[in-house]
């Protein structure tokens, strides 16, 4: 008896079961709404990279990258502080990039003086930007004295061109 009882009650519920069943809608609902956003691609940077050399040159003007100075001087003057202010603005415009300003002498005198008017020509630099609000740590001072000339010649012109701070960005 045990087994009908059993038999009957799985029995009744196949049929309890198969009553609750869902009939298939007549009507399908409509399809989910496309829901991606169409984003635009990343921008593919066109020229050359923020904080490059080339990005400064192009922005602050390749004549505002150097100071020229005086004979045995490192006092910077409106023409220099002009471009120095064109300097300041590309660097308080991009506060990541870093850079150096490179001092420079003609060929006269020793190589330990040219060396020391070297740099107080990029001290001369740097504290003029420094005083223009760009931070003392994002900048770095070097002295190739006479080592490294832009003009080769041993005449006014050439050595005129050979007495300046060239900044260099590092970024």
């Amino acid at each position: 008896m045990n087994m009908r009882l059993a038999t009957t009650a799985i029995l009744a519920s196949s049929i309890a079961l198969a009553a609750c069943s869902k009939k298939a809608p007549e009507q399908l609902p409509p399809a989910p709404a496309d829901t991606t956003t169409n984003t635009p691609a990343p921008s593919t940077q066109t020229g050359p990279t923020v904080g490059s050399q080339s990005h400064f040159n192009n922005a602050v003007g390749q004549e505002n990258t150097v100071v020229y100075f005086d004979t045995d001087g490192y006092d910077i003057d409106g023409e220099d502080s002009a471009k120095l202010q064109r300097q300041a603005q590309y660097f308080q415009q991009y506060s990541n990039v870093t850079f150096t300003i490179e001092g420079h002498t003609d060929e006269r005198g020793t190589r330990e003086y040219n060396l020391a008017l070297g740099e107080r020509r990029a001290n001369a630099a740097k504290n003029y930007l420094v005083s223009l609000g760009i931070p003392a740590n994002r900048i770095r001072t070097l002295s190739y004295g006479k080592e490294r000339p832009v003009a080769m010649g041993s005449n006014e012109s050439a050595w005129a061109q050979n007495r300046r701070a060239a900044t260099v960005t590092v970024n």
